[in-house]
């Protein structure tokens, strides 16, 4: 059994592999049991099945944090 990933909207999610533009950052836009993500440098936004994304997350900047004070 996996453990799931807890994801919000506005979250940065930095991938293990790059986007075909070099950047490895994503910001997500939708969540659901598909997740609407949008890179950081060229503003490709893509739905993906969250259990195929959750596979290629490294780790989770949560928009909280990202958000300065």
């Amino acid at each position: 059994m996996t453990k799931i990933i807890k994801i919000s909207l506005g979250d940065i999610l930095e991938m293990k592999k790059p986007h075909p533009c070099g950047e490895n950052r994503m910001k997500v836009l939708r969540v659901g049991s598909d997740i609407r993500i949008k890179c950081e440098k060229c503003s490709r936004d893509v739905t993906v099945a969250r259990i195929k994304l959750e596979k290629n997350i490294k780790r989770v900047i949560s928009a909280e944090s990202s958000v300065e004070k």
